[in-house]
């Protein structure tokens, strides 16, 4: 077999010494601060994913910056010139808090009190989702005009929350 022997170092293991110790408790505290400023700025900056028509119409804030926009859209009022890609409608106010999205699409696209915005889109094709009561999810600019200048569109598929809507339930043939 082999012999092992283990021996005593002739000189003892130097302990870190205080100035090492220091720098490496520095790091360890910069780190987590960073680590939980951006935690806290990212949950904090962004709270509010879209803003509400009425809430965008209403304030002279908003024109020439960029928002996140979200509303109910009226079927009737779209327009689309497929030759220069142009794309306008209008959207009614949906309130950010519902319970039960389908019914608030069709209340508010029903509603002729509800605000409304028209909305202008460049450049893209006409989405196969963008129909009445879609709720759109819009990216822009609110122009001095009134109207709002998106730059993107989200669309939320309504045919999802047909089965919740007045008046649309299915007839069983007989």
């Amino acid at each position: 077999m082999t012999d092992m022997t283990w021996e005593k170092p002739s000189q003892p293991v130097a302990a870190p010494r205080k100035g090492e110790r220091t720098k490496f408790l520095i790091g360890g505290i910069l780190i987590i601060a960073a680590v939980l400023y951006l935690i806290i700025s990212g949950t904090t900056g962004n709270t509010q994913y879209f803003m509400t028509v009425a809430s965008v119409q209403n304030s002279a804030d908003y024109v020439g910056k960029t928002v996140r926009l979200s509303g109910a859209v009226i079927g009737e009022t779209i327009q689309y010139d497929s030759q220069n890609l142009i794309l306008d409608f209008t959207i009614a106010n949906i309130p950010q808090e519902t319970q039960n999205l389908a019914l608030t699409l069709h209340e508010a696209v029903s509603d002729p009190g509800a605000a409304r915005m028209k909305v202008h889109l460049e450049n893209q094709v006409k989405p196969d989702l963008l129909q009445h009561e879609a709720q759109a999810i819009l990216t822009g600019a609110l122009g001095e005009d009134g109207v709002f200048y998106a730059t993107e569109i989200l669309l939320k598929c309504p045919s999802r929350y047909e089965e919740s809507v007045p008046d649309q339930s299915i007839k069983s043939e007989t």
